[in-house]
């Protein structure tokens, strides 16, 4: 009979173990899947968090640094050249309604003398070529004329220029970044040889960084051409002024000959 208690007594405390085990693994199983949806939590809200720059640097890293580097360096390159004209171009912009109407009263209190040394006062190709054509009105007006067309000319090169390597930078950056996700699509295609089997986890990584290349190349592309369209158009600006400008030159020296 003492045997008979004996066994029933181990056999509840092993039941009791066992329950209580069980409840412990349950809750430390409980406990760590929190803890995974914490740390996903976590997770999704640092990516969430995530600034432009740093995800702007994260792609540019994933995209590699050869083709990247090179887009990059057309990007850098192209705004240098484009800030440079646009200094220029605003620093050349003249009022010329204000200086063509200083060189006429100059011409009728002065003379051309007075007339010269108002343009000489002046920046801007405007003035420029209005001192131009003023130095030549000895020779007669089509002397004037001829110095004003050919030193017209001059200013507007010195208006465009460098403004063709914009529009290189332009054409190259897309251009490189399509290269760019050419050779990643055949790397990745070479995975798949070698592999034997199409599988999109093989070739996913290759192809989402080939297609970064591409996209980096036209944001250089874009950024580039909305510079370069404003400089053409600060360019026809300036060259239409000095246009009116040369006939309304015209049009003193010869009502001065008069």
């Amino acid at each position: 009979m003492k045997r008979l208690f004996s066994i029933l007594a181990i056999m509840c405390f092993m039941a009791l173990g066992t329950a209580n085990a069980t409840t412990y693994a349950t809750s430390a199983n409980a406990v760590a899947a929190t803890i995974q949806e914490d740390a996903a939590q976590d997770d999704a809200a640092e990516e969430e968090t995530l600034g432009f720059h740093q995800e702007l640097k994260k792609r540019f890293i994933e995209g590699g640094p050869v083709f990247m580097g090179i887009v990059l360096l057309c990007l850098i390159l192209g705004l240098a050249i484009a800030i440079e004209r646009i200094i220029f171009l605003n620093l050349s912009t003249t009022n010329t309604k204000k200086l063509t109407q200083e060189v006429e009263d100059a011409l009728q209190s002065g003379g051309v003398d007075a007339a010269k040394e108002v343009c000489r006062n002046t920046k801007g190709p405007v003035a420029s070529i209005f001192y131009q054509g003023l130095d030549r009105t000895d020779e007669g007006i089509e002397a004037a004329e001829k110095a004003v067309v050919a030193y017209g000319g001059v200013q507007m090169g010195q208006l465009e220029k460098n403004v063709s390597w914009i529009s290189l930078f332009i054409a190259l950056a897309p251009m490189l970044g399509f290269m760019g996700t050419v050779i990643g699509m055949i790397k990745a295609f070479d995975k798949i040889q070698a592999a034997g089997d199409m599988q999109p986890s093989l070739v996913a990584g290759g192809i989402k960084v080939a297609l970064l290349t591409t996209v980096f190349g036209l944001i250089v592309a874009i950024i580039l051409q909305i510079f370069y369209n404003y400089i053409i158009a600060k360019i026809d600006s300036i060259v239409n002024d000095m246009e009116d400008a040369s006939i309304t030159l015209m049009d003193l020296l010869i009502r001065n000959k008069k």
